[in-house]
């Protein structure tokens, strides 16, 4: 495995001073040879690595590919972390960040992918979604592990549902619908139709293969994007089902979207390589605002932080990515797994000291980093130097 460290601004690839710490002693030793001096300042030569730091550990064990993550951290003893992971073989695995092992499996998806997994009441209840064409409850309170509800998708795509709590006990789920082009979204608990949401005859968007709802305030009228197999990402408003923009991201299908309400921006990836900032005009209109060209193509999925310092990228090519939210700049690459990497996660713990990025990956594994948290006024990150904008 390999980390790379990238200046502000660079391409991928070039040198950046080395940060204290850890890799201080490594410069020593290779000073030894390449004649760099043991200055803190010496700039790191291109091409040549550094023994790469870990990341803060690993979680092995679900023997089949992850392709998706979603953590809960709740505040209350005795309440501990748990990440929930889905793999290809139809397991959803439940692990505790404390003992760092496996409380418990589920097995509710008939042995097909896991590729969509969201808490709903707490850490007690789990939604799942397969490639069985089910999403599916699940009752994990005082130890059960039962699936006690179900929702037929009637769609065998790839394409991830999507949560939205519009009020106390209520929600949204928009998700892939029968025909190839539709999203259909339920009100739960109630599985009540709130619409379905179908391009015109001549847009020909193909099949959506992400959703992300979102609101501008609690309370308000929800809106969907959705990126398309065209490439194309959609604003539909739910309540009159209309399309309200849309904008022409990618030349390949969007494998991946998440939006940021307060900037009213949002990133997309795709099979090519570039990485797309779009934003959202007070007209309700989406406009490209920034790309970033990749040296490798491939993002399978992308994640804001919660505090919208940093975003996560999971690549093809075995990398996961940091940028500066703020203005898109390459912070770092973790090289650590060993096939693509599928998903990626960002904790919701309260304390910005404790939070957590997660990454799934073919290779079966699980890796996990603590990076940019924020301490004592100062952004900290042990792997990299550099200051998210």
């Amino acid at each position: 495995m390999h980390f790379v460290l990238l200046p502000l601004p660079c391409r991928e690839g070039m040198p950046l001073s080395p940060p204290a710490g850890s890799l201080v002693r490594s410069l020593h030793s290779v000073s030894a040879i390449s004649g760099l001096g043991e200055r803190l300042g010496s700039r790191i030569i291109a091409g040549m690595a550094l023994p790469p730091p870990d990341p803060q550990f690993v979680l092995r064990g679900t023997s089949a590919e992850v392709h998706t993550l979603h953590f809960y951290c709740g505040d209350q003893e005795p309440d501990y972390p748990i990440l929930f992971s889905g793999s290809s073989n139809g397991l959803i695995h439940v692990w505790n960040l404390k003992t760092r092992r496996v409380d418990t499996i589920l097995d509710g998806h008939g042995g097909k992918s896991v590729y969509w997994l969201e808490a709903i009441y707490g850490r007690d209840r789990l939604l799942s979604q397969g490639r069985n064409q089910q999403i599916c409850l699940w009752d994990l309170a005082e130890g059960r592990n039962t699936v006690t509800d179900s929702v037929f998708t009637e769609n065998v795509g790839f394409c991830k549902s999507s949560l939205l709590k519009v009020a106390q006990g209520h929600w949204l789920m928009a998700m892939p619908g029968k025909d190839l082009d539709e999203v259909q979204v339920l009100e739960l608990p109630s599985k009540t139709s709130v619409c379905t949401l179908k391009p015109e005859a001549d847009a020909k968007p193909g099949m959506p293969m992400c959703l992300k709802l979102w609101q501008p305030d609690f309370g308000s009228c929800p809106f969907l994007l959705a990126g398309y197999e065209d490439g194309s990402v959609i604003l539909w408003n739910l309540s009159g089902g209309k399309i309200l923009s849309r904008l022409a991201c990618h030349q390949e299908p969007v494998m991946s979207l998440d939006f940021d309400s307060e900037k009213t921006k949002g990133v997309s990836g795709s099979s090519e390589e570039v990485l797309t900032v779009w934003s959202l005009d007070e007209q309700q209109n989406l406009k490209v605002q920034k790309t970033h060209k990749l040296v490798n193509a491939g993002i399978a999925d992308v994640a804001i932080r919660q505090d919208k310092k940093i975003l996560a990228t999971a690549g093809w090519d075995h990398r996961i990515r940091i940028f500066g939210w703020k203005k898109l700049k390459p912070l770092a690459i973790l090289d650590y797994h060993t096939a693509t990497v599928h998903c990626v996660s960002f904790s919701d713990h309260s304390r910005p000291s404790e939070r957590l990025l997660a990454a799934g990956s073919k290779d079966h594994r699980i890796s996990i980093w603590s990076i940019y948290n924020q301490t004592s006024g100062a952004l900290h990150c042990p792997l990299e130097t550099r200051k998210p904008d």
